[in-house]
């Protein structure tokens, strides 16, 4: 079985995240979505609440599972049996950090190859950071993340909103 991992951080799942978990998924026979937790980034979304979005959007893949991790991602993989990482890659900027990271991951755990996936073109500016930017001005984000969440990034938003003037 190919078994391959798309980590990242998911704060919000966006549109182009889910382009790329559409596209991989028909690559491998199973696709491991990968939430990867940073200790020292508090995000909008919690670990578990970033997994319950994704398995929402997700739900039409059979062949893709969400799990989260705060493991190194080589380890990670190898603990999952996975061969693959799949990144997707938006400009020019995203490439060379990206590579930096499949070279340390291959360092730690050889049988780890990066797969890289350029972003569809309508995605290229997509980032969760934008689509944060966007909620915390109260823009319509129907067109940027899966219509599932919307609801959840704006109620999401306004209660960081309200902790802050408190």
């Amino acid at each position: 079985m190919k078994i391959a991992i798309y980590p990242g951080s998911f704060d919000p799942v966006t549109l182009g995240h889910l382009n790329i978990i559409k596209r991989s998924s028909a690559c491998f026979d199973k696709l491991i979505v990968c939430v990867m937790v940073n200790s020292s980034k508090h995000g909008l979304f919690v670990p578990e609440e970033r997994v319950e979005l994704l398995r929402r959007c997700t739900k039409r893949f059979p062949n893709v599972e969400i799990d989260s991790s705060n493991e190194l991602l080589a380890a990670y993989a190898k603990r999952r049996g996975a061969k693959v990482v799949v990144k997707g890659l938006r400009a020019v900027s995203d490439y060379e950090q990206e590579v930096q990271m499949a070279v340390i991951n291959r360092k730690l755990n050889p049988d780890l190859d990066t797969m890289f996936l350029a972003s569809s073109e309508k995605y290229t500016y997509l980032s969760s950071t934008i689509v944060k930017e966007m909620a915390r001005y109260g823009a319509d984000l129907a067109e940027f993340i899966p219509r599932e969440i919307v609801d959840d990034v704006n109620r999401k938003m306004r209660e960081a909103q309200e902790r802050k003037a408190d």
